[in-house]
């Protein structure tokens, strides 16, 4: 089955290397004997799908290849699923392009609410002092 990253991009199974070992850890003799760890490897140097753009964009996030490791769970269907959509959140994050900030002025209200709150903090502090005595 193949995975979909976004609307305009569906990575096939064709492109994707799968890898089941055992994940060790608590689980007994089934830990042991079940291959549950998943191993999921997409070649993006090599992918036929990947617009020029999105190539060079995901070879400077990941490099040539992209692997996801999975064992959360005991079931290797699970373990999958889960390695298929981290994989696809991982292209979809770095493919998001980044919004350049907009550098804007602080508003007149958020200026007095500021100075509003700076002159009540001093004065709370000025009336935790010890008492000055004029002597």
């Amino acid at each position: 089955m193949a995975i979909e990253v976004q609307h305009s991009l569906t990575i096939p199974d064709a492109e994707l290397t799968e890898r089941f070992t055992a994940s060790g850890g608590p689980g007994g003799q089934h830990a042991n004997k079940a291959a549950t760890r998943v191993e999921l490897t997409w070649d993006i140097e090599n992918s036929q799908v990947l617009t020029f753009k999105q190539q060079v964009t995901l070879l400077e996030h990941f490099g040539p290849e992209l692997r996801v490791v999975v064992d959360d769970e005991r079931s290797q269907l699970r373990n999958r699923e889960i390695a298929e959509a981290r994989l696809a959140g991982r292209v979809r994050t770095a493919l998001t392009p980044v919004k350049k900030r907009r550098a804007t002025k602080p508003s007149r209200g958020s200026q007095r609410r500021r100075v509003e709150k700076k002159r009540k903090n001093s004065e709370r502090k000025r009336l935790r002092q010890r008492p000055k005595y004029d002597d």
